[in-house]
């Protein structure tokens, strides 16, 4: 039996695991929302919890509602959460109160049972540090769970995933100037179109990625306002002058991000409308990626009956069955990664419209997923561009013989001829299986010079 210590709250006592830091309501919400570690709360959460924590402590001995020695405590043991050296400590899952205050409450007793063990040599307990009376001094759950979701999510979005973006479209960028000069039929409707150049297929990647990019980055203001200060409802009940503003600055400078407080606390307490719009980002980026993989797989089809305009990186064995056979999978990877942040989105979007009055009653939900979408999303482009983008390679020939064999080059004869002989060429060709030159010169309908002066693929890619 593991040794326990007896903890208390105001429904009682409860026995606690001796060798941790936690307290009763922590232990009370491991019983009552018995989901298994899968589904804990993502620890970016957490930590940012230890930043939130943190700042309050300081803000409040500045205004000498903490004592010096209980709040440099409190600090050193938020630092610690916030660094990770105390993720095992937080063991409460997504799927509990709608406000979060189980794990809020986890983060005060914890930081508390750690001060107090740093204070007096003893783990755990009330005192000298209290979790309610000094750890979550000027706050409330209502007001500190939201704040931990925006500054997770812009620690997030700002070391993983806009890097990962960035990257990605840098490839993209540099492959599309790289390969300007070669000349491939387009296709429309999965059928042949008329040519454009493979460097122009991947400028277009490239400008959605760089269009997404900026999405995230003109998202970021609101993403950095903070709802801390309003505590219950919005009003900032117990709260000294001037805390909000001054936490804001606490947590800009811990975290070296430019966090401002919120202007209005009730919007950001009763709705979640930015972390709706950054999950709305994130879909639409889920949705950019789907169609840059899709058409890399399909080019990358074959290797011999299949389109075959491109060689994919053969990064492992594709069949247990076939020998020999290499699959395209990290663009299966990355469609799957982007179908569950669809998902994801679904998920945030009914949690933003829970807010009923004064508060939102999903932000855990809302939070959790948001944050699952950035991560998801950042190892995917990056693993989609270090082992798939960075050794992609055009198959010039193939390029160049599925372009000549292509019966959509009639459409440049179309002004010389009119549509429906340029038409009728193009289906005498297929019909007889004749190259254009031959089907047109046959029908009559165009000489030799003119069909050379007009069908040229290099003359036909906006240049």
């Amino acid at each position: 039996m593991t040794p326990t210590r007896t903890e208390s709250d105001s429904f009682g006592d409860i026995e606690v695991p001796g060798d941790s830091y936690w307290g009763a309501q922590t232990e009370r919400s491991i019983g009552n929302f018995p989901f298994g570690p899968r589904e804990q709360l993502p620890i970016e959460i957490i930590h940012a919890f230890g930043f939130i924590k943190q700042a309050a402590a300081r803000v409040n001995a500045r205004h000498r509602l903490l004592d010096a020695e209980v709040a440099e405590a409190i600090q050193q043991a938020a630092a610690e959460v916030a660094r990770g050296d105390l993720d095992r400590e937080f063991p409460l899952v997504i799927w509990q109160t709608g406000s979060g205050t189980q794990s809020n409450m986890n983060a005060n007793e914890v930081i508390a049972g750690r001060a107090n063990e740093q204070l007096t040599g003893k783990r755990g307990g009330k005192s000298p540090v209290h979790p309610n009376d000094h750890v979550n001094k000027s706050q409330s759950s209502n007001d500190s769970f939201p704040t931990a979701m925006h500054i997770a999510a812009a620690r997030a979005v700002m070391s993983k995933l806009l890097p990962a973006a960035k990257a990605m479209q840098e490839m993209l960028a540099g492959q599309a100037a790289k390969w300007d000069s070669i000349v491939k039929i387009g296709r429309t409707h999965l059928q042949d179109a008329t040519p454009l150049t493979l460097g122009q297929e991947f400028s277009g990647y490239a400008a959605q990625m760089q269009a997404n990019v900026d999405r995230i980055e003109q998202a970021m203001p609101r993403l950095y306002m903070l709802a801390q200060g309003g505590t219950a409802v919005g009003t900032g009940l117990n709260t000294p002058k001037g805390f909000a503003e001054a936490f804001a600055k606490e947590v800009a400078n811990l975290t070296r991000l430019p966090f401002t407080s919120a202007p209005n606390k009730f919007a950001e307490m009763a709705a979640h409308d930015t972390l709706v719009e950054l999950s709305g980002i994130l879909n639409t980026l889920a949705v950019s990626l789907t169609k840059i993989a899709n058409d890399i797989r399909l080019m990358g089809s074959g290797p011999r009956c299949g389109i075959g305009e491109l060689k994919l990186p053969e990064n492992e064995p594709g069949s247990s069955i076939m020998p020999g056979k290499v699959n395209p999978t990290q663009c299966e990877m990355l469609t799957m990664v982007a179908a569950q942040v669809m998902g994801n989105h679904f998920a945030v979007t009914v949690g933003g419209m829970q807010g009923h009055l004064e508060l939102n009653v999903f932000k855990p939900l809302i939070g959790a997923n948001v944050i699952r979408s950035i991560n998801l999303l950042s190892t995917g482009m990056q693993s989609f561009t270090e082992r798939c983008l960075d050794g992609l390679e055009p198959d010039e020939q193939r390029i160049a013989d599925l372009m000549n064999r292509s019966l959509m080059l009639v459409t440049a004869l179309a002004p010389e001829i009119g549509y429906d002989k340029a038409s009728e060429i193009a289906k005498h060709a297929h019909k007889t299986g004749k190259t254009l030159k031959e089907a047109g010169l046959e029908l009559g309908y165009v000489d030799e010079e003119t069909f050379a002066r007009v069908v040229k693929p290099e003359t036909m890619v906006g240049r």
